[in-house]
């Protein structure tokens, strides 16, 4: 008979209802395929380009220490301590578990107040994740498929999507011995009068047929395109000219969209046991294939040109606030913070994990990885201005918006043939290249794809473990078929249009309130005292208590929601309507600011909600949704009872009765527990305050003077004897501060 003590299973689990992770590698290569994705490969580099090359590196740096780490620190600590999923979770502050809820609105219409809707921003970005998906599977295939075809479909100028755009032409037409008139057409410079050659100012001899082409420039070479992007206007999108010309489903791109969810589907039907496996390839094969991409380019004509617009810096565009409202967006979409995937993903971890570390490892991990994705785009950009006879500048213009990063892919798909040499197709080595380059966008995706699922599966089941818990691979199977659904509108014809309204409205802004809310719900109305309290409970004094961990909560309570307060309303001041070959109708504008709207108004809703269903007196009500619920704490009952012993023993509280598990059962508890308290180990008083400000900066100066030992006593004789009385009136004027 195993003790009641016992906390692990046969299968390894330490919680037998939700599971954990098999090793502590399936987590962290989880949470590095998460926030590794195409916005590292190529918006990053892209960032750096325009707001001055290395010299972004210094705001990119500020930002991801003062905001980047401490929101990715927070979020898994959070999941972990809890091990519960992005709503329940919020048992922690009632009163925010509208910030879920507005994470979170595709789910169920059905569903209570508190969860009303269900990842509004999340179902947009899974959209766009998915958008991406498909065409990274329908070029995978298009280059298996040139095995029969004898070349890639996007080479050349001579197929039948091509149009008298097509870049090839002109270079074609001058090894002809012709030139481009300004019909389009290219004519034998033999067929010319004198006139017509001077018009073009070409010279030579009519009679031996010697030309100087020296002064003529091709007529048509603002309009000119890559034979790769009119593959993917004109053959793959196969694009509308205007929102409103709608147009029917592209079948290839419907057929692409159901094998993306249909391998969503099979890697996640055994939860994490089986996604946490796939991770091993998913998450380690791309830097494979950037470190051969990254060898090959480097030693490509013209590499140099593209490396030098991406390190040289331009500190003049330091003085510029857009770049460093570019910063704190690409940190906070980089590391994917504030979105609740980490909060999902830590909390199957085992409840001693070393989340600090975790988060570390992961988070500077994931900017590292930007920084060496752009040295392989940069060097290919470079190569590809030599081959097309541009400037880098153009090259990198050209790939500014969503389809343009996409288009990006394209283009590289076209240089992938000519990575080893330039001999005629086909050639199995091209071949590889191709299959390699496009399986490894798939793999980019997929990893982030299996979070965002398993965010919405996870808020589900928490919410509803008796029903949904044992049907849930039923749960995933009708997700997976209403998220395909959804999903038909953007391989339309129009789908292009619908894919930059879903990332201009509703995947990226509010994903800065998230952050804001976030940290003042954990920070200032749950208590950046008793949250540092919960982490000591999960990786012990030793990192707690060294001086560097005061760095936490300092950003926690001030430098991050501050941060990301400015630029929430830099970005607000400066928005203006997004724009996609051309201005969008007004009737997309309005889809698009109802999106926003839903994304946020369940917050006033279920603040309103929450505060009717509380007991008591205004005073009582408010005190009630701005403190932990009574469940709230770990979800086993021998994790509680160590979490109340460490909250006791630094001034705190755990926030949740210790009588109870995560589950609201009962638990059986040593009478010893109990001894001279009147309540055990349930208090309604949170400890939101600015004591970590104090504590900070007065340990500076304490250490500077005294010894460590007399400091770090001075530090604890504060935070076990300080007390905070005015937490629901702080709590209620930080939040009239947001409002305002």
């Amino acid at each position: 008979t195993k003790s009641s003590l016992q906390l692990v299973d046969d299968n390894g689990d330490e919680n037998k209802e939700r599971g954990n992770w098999s090793n502590k590698m399936d987590f962290v290569l989880s949470c590095l395929g998460y926030a590794v994705g195409l916005g590292n490969v190529w918006r990053f580099p892209y960032l750096c380009y325009r707001n001055g090359g290395g010299a972004f590196l210094i705001p990119y740096a500020i930002m991801l220490f003062f905001a980047g780490l401490p929101l990715f620190f927070l979020e898994v600590s959070f999941g972990q301590y809890s091990s519960l999923g992005p709503i329940t979770a919020w048992r922690a502050v009632p009163l925010m578990k509208g910030k879920s809820c507005l994470k979170n609105y595709s789910k169920s219409l059905s569903l209570r107040t508190g969860s009303l809707s269900n990842h509004c921003s999340m179902l947009c970005g899974d959209l766009l994740q998915c958008h991406h998906h498909v065409h990274t599977i329908f070029y995978f295939f298009t280059s298996i498929g040139a095995i029969f075809r004898g070349k890639l479909p996007w080479v050349g100028c001579d197929n039948d999507y091509n149009t008298l755009n097509c870049s090839s032409l002109f270079n074609e037409c001058i090894s002809r011995a012709g030139i481009i008139t300004d019909n389009g057409t290219c004519v034998s410079l033999k067929y010319l009068t004198e006139d017509e050659l001077s018009e073009y100012n070409v010279t030579g001899n009519l009679d031996d047929e010697k030309w100087n082409l020296t002064a003529y420039s091709d007529p048509f070479r603002a309009a000119r395109k890559s034979p790769s992007e009119e593959y993917w206007k004109v053959a793959v999108l196969q694009e509308a000219p205007s929102m409103n010309d709608g147009g029917g489903i592209v079948w290839q791109l419907a057929l692409c969209l159901m094998v993306a969810w249909i391998i969503v589907f099979f890697c996640l039907i055994k939860g994490i046991k089986s996604s946490g496996k796939v991770v091993y390839f998913t998450a380690t094969f791309p830097y494979v294939v950037l470190f051969i991409l990254l060898i090959r380019g480097v030693t490509l004509p013209g590499a140099i040109r593209g490396i030098r617009f991406y390190v040289i810096p331009k500190f003049e565009r330091l003085s510029d606030p857009q770049v460093w409202l570019d910063a704190a967006i690409q940190i906070s979409s980089l590391s994917s913070a504030a979105g609740g995937g980490l909060t999902t993903l830590a909390s199957y971890n085992k409840f001693k994990n070393n989340a600090y570390f975790d988060s570390l490892f992961v988070a500077i991990a994931n900017c590292c990885t930007s920084v060496f994705a752009g040295f392989v785009i940069f060097s290919v950009i470079g190569f590809m201005a030599e081959t097309l006879g541009k400037e880098v500048d153009d090259v990198v213009d050209q790939v500014e918006t969503v389809f343009g990063i996409l288009n990006l892919i394209v283009q590289l798909g076209l240089v992938l043939p000519l990575l080893p040499t330039q001999q005629q197709w086909p050639n199995a080595r091209y071949l590889l290249w191709a299959i390699l380059f496009f399986f490894m966008l798939i793999t980019l995706g997929l990893d982030s794809q299996f979070a965002i699922m398993e965010n919405i599966i996870t808020a589900l089941v928490d919410q509803y473990p008796t029903v949904l818990r044992p049907k849930k691979k039923y749960l995933l199977g009708g997700i997976c078929i209403v998220m395909f659904l959804l999903g038909l509108i953007c391989v339309t014809r129009t789908g292009g249009y619908w894919v930059s309204l879903l990332d201009s409205y509703g995947a990226s802004f509010t994903y800065l309130v998230y952050a804001v809310l976030e940290c003042v719900g954990i920070a200032w109305m749950y208590g950046a005292r008793r949250f540092v309290n919960d982490i000591r409970c999960m990786v012990g004094d030793r990192w707690v208590d060294a001086m560097v961990f005061y760095w936490w909560p300092l950003n926690w309570c001030c430098i991050t929601p501050g941060l990301m307060t400015f630029v929430l309303m830099f970005n607000f001041f400066d928005w203006s309507n997004p724009e996609y070959n051309g201005p969008y109708p007004t009737w997309a504008n309005a889809i698009g600011y109802l999106m926003f709207m839903l994304a946020l108004i369940w917050i006033p809703i279920n603040a309103v909600y929450q505060f009717i269903i509380a007991d008591g007196d205004l005073y009582q009500r408010w005190k009630a949704i701005v403190n932990p619920s009574e469940n709230w704490g770990p979800a086993l009952s021998v994790h509680r009872l160590e979490a109340y012993k460490v909250h006791v023993n630094h001034g705190t509280t755990m926030g949740g009765r210790i009588d109870i598990d995560g589950s609201g059962r009962q638990a059986t508890i040593s009478p010893d527990y109990f001894r001279d308290l009147d309540n055990p180990g349930y208090d309604n008083n949170s400890r939101c305050e600015l004591a970590y400000i104090y504590i900070f900066i007065n340990s500076v100066i304490e250490d500077a003077f005294t010894t460590r030992g007399s400091a770090s006593c001075c530090r604890c004789s504060y935070l076990k004897s300080s007390n905070d009385e005015s937490h629901a009136l702080g709590s209620a004027v930080v939040l009239s501060c947001l409002v305002l």
